[in-house]
């Protein structure tokens, strides 16, 4: 009976499940992260799946340092708490400064920030200044939201129930810092997700740091070294494919954002795809090297629809939206490919990424 198919007892009672074992890879995104969320809900709440680990960047190492620890204190159920509360405390945040979508744009159904005068001022100025003069105090309610939420002295007190893998951009090097448990912080996280036009770089034992999106959305190679299953679920949140050229400056800049932010992943999965045909070719023995299966969950045809400033929109109701399309995109994935799970990949590689 292998690692990623077997029979256990399920927490919620007595009866026997089969259960596969999966490991988990976030995307950041801002806001869009509550798709994740809704994704990770759905998720826990199917007692057949087991959580080997999980890479993360930005937004996504917010979701999965939330939901880890979540679990840590009342499993599946704890953590699926602790990812609402989560959510629930960004919408709050946002709500108490200037940056809000105006009145029209909630009518009309426009998430992005582009019609709000505080945000508009702020995305000029950043331009012009860095956050060293413009944000001297380097004031970021992420971070009280992020510690209101999260005991980290409590996390690195126990062994953690899902391995943990944060990745960050380092800015000296230029290369990936992945943060494993042993390394886990508030200042990690918060480096994962540093913005660098907003926000100082995050100084950890004497590197700074910026957001991980840059040279990992997130890194994949700490579930294939570290982790035992050969499942990985990539939860994408900016999409691949558009089909339109981008004409206006805001589309141009959105598109940028995108193909910056997917860039390392796809290089990743390019290595993938070589050491897979590698194999399949009989051109190195198994024991050797690791056959991955990827699987995805994405909700491009919806996210398509939003610019990059709508990541700067954290509306409550938009949240909610979101993690609901999370969610179904979820079951539908669940219900379709469950038994693909540990048997085989569940998208094409080479039509997805390459």
């Amino acid at each position: 009976m292998n690692l990623e198919t077997k029979s256990e007892i399920s927490p919620a009672g007595n009866a026997s499940v089969e259960t596969r074992h999966l490991s988990l890879a976030l995307q950041g995104g801002g806001a869009h992260g509550a798709f994740t969320w809704g994704v990770l809900d759905r998720l826990l709440e199917d007692e057949r799946l087991v959580f080997d680990g999980i890479s993360a960047t930005s937004a996504g190492a917010m979701n999965a340092t939330v939901m880890v620890y979540g679990y840590q204190q009342g499993g599946r159920a704890g953590a699926r708490a602790a990812l609402g509360n989560f959510w629930r405390r960004i919408a709050h945040a946002q709500a108490q400064t200037p940056f809000q979508a105006t009145w029209w744009d909630r009518f009309t159904g426009n998430h992005a920030l582009d019609n709000s005068p505080a945000f508009l001022w702020l995305d000029f100025v950043t331009r012009v200044l860095s956050p060293y003069q413009l944000n001297p105090t380097d004031w970021n309610p992420l971070r009280d939201v992020l510690t209101a939420s999260v005991d980290f002295e409590a996390m690195r007190r126990a062994k953690l129930p899902i391995k943990l893998f944060l990745c960050a951009t380092n800015v000296r090097s230029g290369k990936v810092k992945v943060f494993n448990e042993s390394e886990l912080s508030a200042d990690a996280v918060m480096a994962s997700g540093c913005l660098p036009f907003l926000f100082k770089a995050v100084e950890i034992d004497g590197e700074a740091y910026w957001d991980g999106g840059y040279m990992g959305n997130p890194a994949i190679f700490p579930l294939i070294y570290r982790c035992g299953s050969p499942d990985i679920m990539v939860v994408h949140v900016n999409p691949i494919m558009r089909e339109e050229v981008p004409v206006t400056a805001g589309e141009i800049m959105n598109r940028i954002n995108e193909i910056s932010f997917n860039s390392s992943l796809m290089r990743e999965m390019r290595a993938i795809s070589f050491v897979t045909r590698l194999i399949d070719d009989g051109e190195v023995e198994m024991d050797r090297l690791k056959r991955l299966h990827i699987h995805a969950i994405s909700a491009e045809e919806r996210m398509r629809d939003f610019s990059v400033l709508s990541k700067f929109n954290a509306d409550w109701d938009f949240l909610l939206d979101l993690k609901e399309v999370g969610r179904a995109h979820a079951d539908a994935w669940l219900k379709q490919n469950f038994d693909q799970i540990g048997r085989r990949s569940t998208i094409d590689i080479n039509q997805a990424y390459l």
